[in-house]
């Protein structure tokens, strides 16, 4: 509103019979609010209300099925909060703000997008008439840099914390240092594994209320992997495991796996174990959201989900009363010695198989079975390590300084981040050229640091830092301006992933068929020419001989057949790899528009 500072006094009434009507459209749009009797929040709806009404920040910590996530947005409504701001309500994956936001919608009686919306990204579903937020945790955090009192919101409920992202820990620290200044502003923290005490301290002594009891309850059983026969692999354990919970009540299945090819491995040899009429569907971050809703419809017979940590919080697949627990995922790790960022498969958290077990006492008495002994979930850690302990910290350290939140080390994280990885992440910026050091002045401390022009451009952009020198402007500087978006196709993007799916032989032939992938080369095209490399699998360029390969998309160089003219797939693609020279000459603008 500083447009309005030295307008005439009529322009200011105005302006201001105009919010009050926009306030009054959206007191009026309030729908109708009721609450499940069978959730346990319902019990304690007044204690929370009370609390947030005498207090700025607000814990709740809960078991999974206490309907925490769909009931505190009602709360909010019902204190009168989202009439003037909006009420954000946070999700750390995209699938969980899709079917939440969908979830409680459908509790209102109202149409997707109106009093409940939700925002990930590339998708947005909010109008003018938006009471309820839903939003990944990564959009909140972005809007910080265009809002930074984020005047949008009068109440923010960030679920999930337990899961201590580094977006998570980035927004407590923000919202920590911002509730001085927005004293109207509630914040409401929630997790169904949240350590109460710590947060509670880091907002200081904010008051903590515990809502427990699982809707029904949840029968554990351990089945070691190796425990009868040494050389039984997961998969077989993973069959046994649904063969004996199909003796059982009739329902489904909901398997936690690490990754996708292990996912996909279980589909196949359940596919070969199973009866035809039984369906098993993936679950992971990766898939689009029509497969990813295909969990939800309803079905008749037997389901089993196979699904990585993304089914751990929030999520509700309907039906599923038994699960069975692999004990492990795929966690990121940065490694001080050898300064890469690894993603080992590691036994989870005592926190994180309690949110896989309650995930079969939604619905109906449930059955969990873990592939590991009781001693082995004994001696785990009880919490996962906050992400900020466990990353590289150049990302961070650059958002901060384009947000001008000062020194890492004085940031309030809950915990604060390791040395090592601090000093790691400066030396990579100031490499990269990101971020100087600044001259002491006066009392200033000799490593304080400043971001420069490339900083600020390169802050803007969710690129790794590792793969920023091969995407940096200096490189493309004529069409900066022109084409920032060239700066995503790195050459990491031109890279099959450990994630893209092996090749296999195809029945009945001797050649090799390869699963398409998004992330895969092998047929891929010249981003100027869109013309196939005759001479290699990768993206190459078949344009004049003037221009060699479009280095921007691929990141290798075109064979000198290939540079010489555009020819058929067939030709040379078997010619002699001592042939295949590659040519050293620079990319031309003629191949490459997004090279100067």
């Amino acid at each position: 509103m500083d447009w309005l500072r030295g307008a005439p006094p009529h322009t200011l009434l105005a302006e201001v019979e105009e919010a009050e009507r926009r306030v009054a459209r959206r007191r009026d749009g309030v729908p109708e609010l009721g609450y499940s009797e069978e959730l346990p929040i319902t019990a304690r709806r007044d204690e929370i209300a009370a609390a947030l009404r005498d207090h700025q920040v607000v814990i709740v910590a809960g078991e999974t099925g206490s309907g925490k996530t769909t009931q505190l947005p009602k709360i909010c409504l019902e204190l009168g909060r989202g009439v003037r701001g909006l009420i954000g309500h946070t999700q750390p994956r995209r699938l969980a703000a899709r079917t939440v936001a969908e979830r409680i919608a459908q509790e209102l009686g109202q149409p997707l997008g109106e009093a409940v919306g939700y925002q990930v990204r590339f998708t947005a579903q909010v109008g003018e008439q938006t009471l309820v937020k839903l939003m990944t945790d990564g959009i909140l955090l972005a809007e910080i840099g265009q809002d930074r009192m984020l005047r949008r919101y009068d109440t923010l409920i960030i679920d999930e914390a337990h899961e201590r992202s580094l977006n998570i820990d980035f927004i407590l620290g923000y919202v920590k240092q911002l509730l001085p200044r927005r004293p109207d502003l509630k914040v409401v923290i929630t997790s169904a594994t949240i350590d109460p005490e710590r947060f509670s301290r880091h907002f200081d002594d904010a008051p903590v209320i515990e809502v427990s009891g699982r809707t029904y309850p949840v029968e554990l059983r351990y089945h070691p992997v190796g425990e009868d026969d040494p050389d039984r692999d997961q998969v077989e354990a993973i069959g046994d495991a649904v063969d004996e919970l199909a003796a059982e009540a009739p329902g489904d299945v909901l398997v936690f796996l690490s990754g996708e090819r292990e996912i996909r491995d279980t589909a196949e040899a359940l596919a070969r174990r199973l009866p035809p009429d039984t369906e098993i569907l993936p679950l992971f971050a990766r898939l689009s959201a029509a497969d990813q809703h295909r969990v939800f419809a309803p079905h008749p017979g037997r389901r089993i989900v196979l699904a990585t940590n993304v089914a751990e919080t929030s999520l509700t697949v309907p039906g599923i009363r038994y699960v069975v627990d692999a004990g492990t995922a795929r966690i990121s790790r940065y490694s001080h010695r050898l300064k890469v960022q690894r993603l080992p498969i590691e036994p989870v958290s005592q926190a994180s198989a309690n949110q896989r077990a309650g995930r079969c006492g939604r619905v109906a008495d449930g059955i969990c079975v873990r592939l590991y002994d009781e001693k082995d979930f004994v001696a785990r850690p009880e919490f996962t390590d906050p992400e900020i302990l466990r990353t590289n910290l150049a990302s961070v350290i650059l958002q901060m300084a384009a947000l001008g939140l000062g020194d890492i080390a004085e940031f309030p994280f809950i915990d604060p981040p390791d040395r090592r990885s601090v000093r790691d992440g400066l030396d990579l910026l100031v490499e990269l050229g990101a971020l100087q050091p600044a001259p002491p002045a006066g009392g200033g401390s000799a490593r304080e640091i400043r971001l420069t022009s490339l900083g600020r451009q390169l802050a803007q952009l969710p690129i790794d830092p590792r793969i920023w020198p091969r995407s940096t402007p200096e490189r493309c500087a004529r069409c900066w301006s022109s084409r920032p978006h060239c700066l995503f196709r790195t050459r990491a993007n031109g890279r099959r992933t450990g994630r893209s799916r092996p090749a296999r032989r195809t029945p009945g032939s001797g050649t090799r068929s390869r699963t398409s992938s998004p992330t895969s080369t092998s047929g891929s095209t010249c981003w100027s020419s869109r013309r196939r490399c005759p001479a290699t699998s990768s993206a190459g360029c078949a344009a004049p001989s003037s221009s060699t390969t479009c280095g921007y998309a691929s990141g290798r160089t075109c064979t000198a057949s290939c540079a010489r003219s555009p020819v058929p797939s067939a030709v040379n693609s078997t010619a002699p790899r001592r042939s295949r020279r590659r040519s050293t000459r620079p990319c031309s603008p003629a191949c490459c528009p997004m090279w100067g």
